[in-house]
């Protein structure tokens, strides 16, 4: 009798010979059903996607980009789909962009096919693609345009707040006298100054963005406003005022923002010419992250997403401003009946919305179109993630159910009732729903914030001691929260723990600040101030010694030429300090300006995202300062920059390796962390004044009442965008701060799912007022989801021994 080993060989062999005579297209046939085959239930429904509408609502864990990915590579084969036909994958960052690019060309790898059916890009990258194909239509150049990204500072906001303050002294005049107001001069003189550096700049932000990104002109806002009883202040018609002025400011300068890129894209696809141009390229479009879509931009999919029919019109609405399409009111999604042949598959999860309350990304939208979808059987739910522990998914599932009964964010629920359910058995993700360490969920009560780094860092080194092959991370809600602790534990422990500290590792603005301090002190090398910026940067970078920086700055010239009565020799760390200064002001006097930022950059050492940084930061320069390149005006805009503006730096791809390495904890922001995981995940500070937190009226504004112009402003935008009742100044404040309040509990869901197999959480009993003074400790109260865990979960609640409260 033949050996069962024979019989498998025997097997084994006829297999290969019965798939060596399958014919290629059979084959291929054969490798889609095996991708399909390898996916959970809720992937395999995404697989099956024939065309038309589909929402995909996914838990987080649940495995959407992978069933993105093997969704557009069967699209991409069933469709026979090539570089005039193809599928547009859309995300929210580039890292998210590289990640799911690299999962459908595996994809498409097994299946044998070419790489050229499809592109995927960020939304602001797909617009200006369009935008600068088409720039007769568009009225886009990137040639003369420059592209900013201002904050309150930027010179912009300030000129838009100055013209609006002379051109309306009534309404003006009426925000100085605020509730009440006695006259006095010391006074006068006070809130003239808040409101033009604060009020006023704050509110124009806020507005400029949310009405922009809705596709609302100035015009629409001063028609809202005329419809309503107005406010004493009339803070819509301000708001108007103060946008008008903003994009009147961008034409005659040449600028442009990130709205304008998506503004250019719909001017250039109200051209029909040129909108079935694009509608007839692209087959599809699925969008990643469609909870954090603002409503311009949902509208710009909808468009490319329609299906072109010859002598069919897709309306876009009627250009009679050369900077702005006008569009219905609101945008986003309304239904399914108005767009008949629309390929569009929106993934995403309601439940970690955590941009609505500081950009114009609006929830609302997704929800309708899910809605929408699901009465005709096009809604795709994703409940079963394979990411966490059997009690950390309990423990996200219950403070969801916890904080919708409760009714701390108002009437309307913060969160959609979708449970996260495990995995069933055989799942194909490896290690999935993995065994707990330790109690899985465990939650601390220190003694305050210092005994809470103690905590964290006994609990590292024990667990890397365990496994050194782990990840872990720190979620803080707050940058200074971050950096504090990073400088926490690398003076506790520095030698026995590795901290990578996101915060400190990408401050947008440390690029332009650093090229900034070496130019200056290149233009004026015998500045002591300069001198020593140069010194510090240099030390930074760790390509000279540290040392007394103060003395070396304190005689520059001597520093630089040291004569023959100057002390010799100088001591190693001087010298070395004095042949790099000496090199670089060499190299100022034997190359051209334009080029001394990107040698700059070579010399600081900087790393490949930061060689790209200091590119773009060099373009930008050469934009702004067209036919005048000498120092002066270099270091003009460089200063420009450095005080008054979010000076974005380029991503690259291995970004989020860079976040999860083995054997390091990541420092990093909750809202950041969006999108990875961890095998222990550390949320420390959980303190109700922080989570949920409440909407704050600094103490320098309360003359003009118990709220804030900005929020009143956005609140009052967003019922005029979903057609409700502008509300009262009371009724929006108060709408904004349950805004708040859900989107905070929503973050919290967000950072508690990022753990795999430890969450471990913790509330100081004492924590600072303000994490710009964190040694003024005060009692603080914990976020109400705490004590409710606590209940919930009494096994992972730890009771510290005396010596780890006392500190020993």
């Amino acid at each position: 009798m033949p050996k069962d080993s024979d019989k498998n060989i025997t097997h084994s062999e006829s297999a290969d010979t019965e798939t060596q005579a399958l014919t290629p297209a059979a084959l291929r046939e054969l490798a889609m059903r095996r991708i399909r085959e390898g996916l959970r239930s809720g992937q395999q429904q995404m697989t099956d996607w024939q065309g038309g509408p589909l929402a995909v609502s996914a838990v987080p864990g649940a495995g959407k980009s992978t069933g993105m990915a093997a969704a557009a590579a069967l699209a991409i084969a069933n469709n026979q789909l090539h570089t005039r036909r193809q599928l547009v994958v859309v995300t929210f960052t580039r890292a998210a962009a590289a990640n799911i690019k690299a999962k459908i060309r595996e994809y498409l790898k097994n299946l044998s096919l070419p790489y050229s059916g499809f592109t995927v890009n960020t939304l602001h990258g797909l617009a200006l693609n369009i935008a600068t194909r088409h720039p007769e239509l568009s009225h886009l150049s990137l040639d003369t345009a420059t592209l900013v990204t201002p904050t309150q500072n930027h010179r912009l906001i300030r000129t838009c707040v100055e013209q609006w303050i002379a051109a309306n002294p009534r309404r003006y005049q009426r925000l100085l006298e605020g509730r009440q107001f006695d006259g006095e001069e010391t006074e006068r003189l006070r809130r003239q100054s808040v409101l033009r550096t604060e009020v006023l700049p704050n509110l124009a932000m806020t507005v400029i963005h949310e009405a922009k990104s809705s596709g609302c002109l100035p015009q629409d806002l001063f028609t809202m406003s005329e419809g309503i009883s107005e406010d004493e202040y009339e803070i819509l018609t301000i708001a108007a005022g103060l946008y008008e002025n903003y994009q009147n400011l961008l034409q005659a300068r040449d600028f442009i923002d990130y709205d304008d890129m998506i503004l250019a894209a719909l001017r250039v696809l109200e051209n029909e010419g040129a909108r079935q141009l694009w509608q007839n390229q692209v087959f599809a479009v699925f969008e990643d992250e469609a909870q954090d879509s603002s409503p311009l931009q949902t509208r710009l999919l909808e468009i490319l997403a329609t299906q072109s029919r010859k002598g069919r019109v897709v309306e876009t609405g009627k250009l009679t401003n050369p900077q702005f399409p006008i569009m219905p009111i609101p945008l986003g999604w309304r239904s399914l009946a108005q767009f008949p042949n629309l390929n569009l598959v929106r993934v995403g999860d309601p439940n970690q919305a955590i941009n609505s309350t500081f950009t114009p990304a609006d929830p609302k939208y997704f929800r309708e179109f899910c809605k929408d979808c699901a009465t005709e059987n096009r809604r795709v739910k994703m409940y079963e993630a394979g990411r966490s522990s059997q009690i950390i998914i309990d423990a996200a599932n219950f403070v969801l159910k916890w904080v919708n009964s409760s009714h701390l964010a108002g009437s309307e629920p913060p969160f959609e009732e979708q449970q996260i359910h495990p995995v069933d058995v055989g799942d194909p993700q490896a290690n999935a729903n993995p065994d707990p360490v330790g109690h899985g969920l465990e939650i601390y009560t220190p003694r305050d914030i210092y005994n809470t780094v103690q905590l964290i860092g006994l609990r590292v080194i024990e667990l890397f001691a365990e496994n050194p092959e782990s990840t872990a991370a720190v979620l803080v809600r707050e940058n200074r929260q971050g950096e504090w602790l990073g400088n926490e534990l690398n003076r506790q422990y520095k030698d026995k723990i590795d901290v990578y500290d996101v915060v400190q590792q990408e401050r947008r603005s440390h690029v332009p600040a650093q090229i900034l301090a070496m130019l200056q002190f290149l233009d004026r090398p015998h500045s002591p101030d300069y001198l020593k910026a140069a010194l510090t940067v240099l030390v930074e970078r760790r390509l000279i010694p540290t040392q007394d920086l103060n003395t070396l700055a304190s005689l520059p010239e001597q520093f630089l030429y040291p004569g023959p009565l100057d002390p010799q020799p100088q001591p190693q760390p001087v010298e070395q300090a004095r042949r790099y200064c000496c090199s670089l002001l060499r190299a100022r006097m034997e190359l051209p300006i334009y080029n001394l930022i990107s040698f700059l950059a070579l010399a600081l050492n900087y790393n490949q995202a930061e060689l790209a940084t200091a590119d773009k930061l060099a373009e930008r320069v050469a934009q702004q300062n067209a036919g005048n390149s000498s120092m002066s005006s270099v270091l003009t805009v460089l200063s420009d920059i450095v005080s008054s503006e979010r000076f974005e730096g380029v991503e690259t791809d291995d970004n989020e390796s860079l976040y999860t390495q083995a054997g390091k904890l990541t420092i990093i922001t909750m809202h950041k962390a969006k999108g990875l995981d961890w095998d222990y995940v550390f949320l420390p500070f959980l303190h109700e004044q922080t989570i949920p937190g409440r909407l704050w009226v600094p103490p320098q504004v309360q003359f003009l009442g118990e709220f804030t112009l900005a929020e009143v402003a956005r609140a009052k935008i967003r019922a005029g965008l979903h057609k409700k009742p502008i509300p009262d100044v009371g009724n929006a404040w108060e709408q904004a701060g349950y805004l708040k309040t859900a989107e905070e509990f929503r973050l919290l869901y967000v950072a508690m799912t990022r753990a795999k197999r430890l969450l471990w959480m913790s509330v100081a009993q004492k924590a600072p007022f303000t994490w710009n003074k964190p040694n003024n400790l005060e009692d603080k109260k914990p976020c109400p989801v705490l004590p409710a865990l606590k209940g919930r979960f009494p096994n992972s609640v730890m009771h510290l021994s005396a010596e780890t409260i006392l500190g020993f």
